[in-house]
C-alpha cells in the first residue's frame, strides 16, 4: 500500500490536479466509479489506478486488463481527489482531444465560447453524449476539458464522444461552416425560436459565457441568432440546461422517424418514480423509527434502498441508451463474456428485493464475445416484463450459441398477453399506458436491431418468452 504522498508515483498523480502539469505529462485524473469503469470500456483509456480497496470489482477489472493498479492509504487518496468525501478511486487517463477536423459534419457539434464553470461544460458534454452530438470544441477561453470538476460532471461521457480544445472561436465558426454545418448561435435575445429554426441540416451551436453570453462579433458571424424561448418568469437558462435543450430538440428532429424523445424522457420519469418513491419511504422510516426497529428490520430496508437505487441506476442507463437509439450514435462495447456469470448477475441483481418472483439459469455454460452491459439490461429488462405479464412460476433464462449467433430467452408460464400485445410492449410508451416498463423493451429491441440483430415476444400454449438474437462480435 502507498501511504506517502512523496512516493514518486503519487507525486505524478497529485500533479495532474493542476492543467500546466496536465499539459506537460498529457494526462489527467478520472474520479470515481464512473467515469473509471467507462475508462475501462476501451483499451489504453486508462493507464493507472489508485484505489483504497484492492479488491474493488473495478480494480480487479483493470488488473485484468493490464493495467497498474495501486492501493493507497485514505490521506493518499485525499490529495488525489478533489471533492469532499472521495469515492476511494481514481484513475490516470492519456489526453483524448482531437483535431476540429476530424469531427463528423453530418449530425452535429457544440462550440463552447468563454464557457468557464466546470460543472456547467461538463453536463455539456454528459448531454451532447446522451443526444448523439458528434463532438464538442472548448475554445481557448473556455474551461479545460480535463478540469476534475469537468471530468467528474461529464460522468464518463468524455470518453464518449470526440471533444476538441484549444481552437480560437472564429476560427471554429469558420471551420464549421466550410464543412457544411450551419451556424447557429444561442441568444436569449435571439430573433429565431429554437423550436421553428431548421435543425434538418448538419448544425453547430455556439454556447456563450454564464453570464454574459455571446460578444457581438461572435454573433455577427453566425447563420442565426437563436433563443430557446420559455413561458415562465425566469429571465433564462443556466447554460447547461439551454444546451441540454438545443442537443435534444436537435435530436428530435433530425431523427423525426425514431419515436419521439419527449416520449422517452417522460416513459423514463414514470418508471423512476416508483423506486425513488420506495427510497424516500425507507428512509423516512429509519430516521423516525431507527431506535425501535430490530436490527432485521433496519436490514431489509437497507437492502431496499440498494436494490431501488439500482433500479434507478439501470433506468438512467437506460434513457441514454435510448437517446443513442434515437438518434443513432449507439457504440457496443465487447468483451469475452460468460454466459452463466452473466445471467447470475441479472439474478443477484434482482434477489434483492424479497417480493421478487424466483429467477433461474437454465442456459449454456458459454463463453462468447458481446457486449456485456448492453446484454444485462436486455436481461434485465425481459425479466421485469415478465414480472409484470408473466403469471405462473418461476421466470427461466436460457441462452447459447447457435452458430454465430447469441440467442438469449426469458420465459415464463401463463399470460393473458395475445401475441400482438406482447409485441406491442417493444414500443416507447408514454405513462398511462398500461403496467410495466415503457422503455426496457424499447432500448433492448433498438440495441438489437444496432447489432444487426433482433429482439422479438412470442406467445404459445400460454408461455410467454422473450428473444434477443444478435450475431457473436468480435472482441476490440
Amino acid at each position: 500500500m502507498l501511504t506517502s504522498i512523496r512516493n514518486p508515483k503519487i507525486a505524478a498523480a497529485v500533479r495532474l490536479k493542476k492543467r500546466a502539469f496536465r499539459e506537460e505529462d498529457r494526462c489527467f485524473l478520472v474520479e470515481g466509479a464512473q467515469g473509471v469503469g467507462e475508462a475501462l470500456e476501451r483499451p489504453g483509456d486508462l493507464r493507472s489506478l489508485y484505489v483504497l480497496d484492492e479488491l474493488d470489482p473495478l480494480a480487479v477489472r483493470a488488473r485484468q486488463t493490464g493495467v497498474e493498479v495501486h492501493a493507497v492509504s485514505v490521506d493518499v487518496m485525499g490529495k488525489l481527489t478533489s471533492t469532499v468525501t472521495p469515492q476511494g478511486i481514481v484513475g490516470v487517463s492519456p489526453f483524448l482531444d482531437v483535431g476540429i477536423d476530424s469531427l463528423s459534419v453530418d449530425g452535429c457539434i457544440a462550440i463552447l465560447h468563454e464557457v468557464r464553470d466546470p460543472g456547467n461544460a461538463g453536463t455539456v458534454l454528459r448531454s451532447a453524449d446522451a443526444a448523439g452530438a458528434d463532438g464538442v470544441v472548448f475554445t481557448a477561453t473556455s474551461v479545460d476539458p480535463y478540469n476534475p470538476k469537468t471530468v467528474r460532471s461529464s460522468a464518463g461521457s468524455i470518453f464518449h464522444l470526440p471533444i476538441v480544445r484549444g481552437e480560437d472561436t472564429g476560427s471554429s465558426v469558420q471551420t464549421s461552416r466550410d464543412r457544411g454545418l450551419q451556424v447557429l448561435a444561442m441568444d436569449g435575445r435571439g430573433d429565431q425560436d429554437l423550436y421553428t429554426v431548421d435543425l434538418s441540416i448538419p448544425t453547430a451551436f455556439v454556447f456563450g459565457n454564464e453570464a454574459h453570453g455571446l460578444p457581438e462579433e461572435i454573433l455577427a458571424t453566425a447563420d442565426a441568432r437563436v433563443r430557446v424561448p420559455h413561458r415562465g418568469k425566469a429571465e433564462s437558462l443556466n447554460l447547461a440546461a439551454a444546451a441540454t435543450v438545443c442537443l435534444f430538440e436537435w435530436a428530435r428532429r433530425r431523427h423525426s422517424g425514431a419515436v419521439a424523445l419527449e416520449t422517452i424522457v417522460a416513459a423514463a420519469a414514470h418508471d423512476i418514480r416508483s423506486p425513488l418513491t420506495a427510497m424516500k419511504g425507507f428512509g423516512y422510516a429509519l430516521e423516525k423509527r431507527w431506535v425501535s426497529m430490530t436490527e432485521e428490520q433496519r436490514t431489509l430496508m437497507l437492502r431496499g434502498i440498494v436494490y431501488d437505487a439500482d433500479r434507478m441506476d439501470a433506468i438512467l442507463r437506460l434513457l441514454v441508451d435510448a437517446g443513442r437509439v434515437a438518434s443513432g450514435s449507439l457504440e457496443l462495447f465487447p468483451e469475452r463474456v460468460d454466459l452463466s456469470e452473466l445471467a447470475l448477475s441479472v439474478i443477484g441483481s434482482v434477489r434483492r428485493d424479497s417480493e421478487h418472483p424466483e429467477v433461474r439459469w437454465a442456459g449454456q455454460a458459454d463463453v462468447v464475445v458481446t457486449d456485456p452491459a448492453r446484454a444485462k439490461s436486455a436481461l434485465l429488462s425481459f425479466v421485469e416484463a415478465q414480472v409484470w405479464w408473466g403469471r405462473e412460476g418461476p421466470i427461466t433464462i436460457e441462452g447459447g450459441r447457435v452458430n454465430d449467433q447469441l440467442h438469449l430467452t426469458v420465459w415464463r408460464e401463463g399470460t393473458e398477453l395475445t401475441a400482438e400485445d406482447a409485441e406491442s410492449l417493444f414500443e416507447a410508451r408514454r405513462p398511462g399506458t398500461g403496467a410495466g416498463s415503457k422503455i426496457g423493451l424499447y432500448v433492448a429491441r433498438g440495441v438489437a436491431d444496432t447489432q444487426g440483430g433482433r429482439a422479438w415476444a412470442e406467445v404459445k400454449d400460454g408461455r410467454l418468452s422473450f428473444h434477443l438474437e444478435t450475431p457473436l462480435l468480435h472482441a476490440g
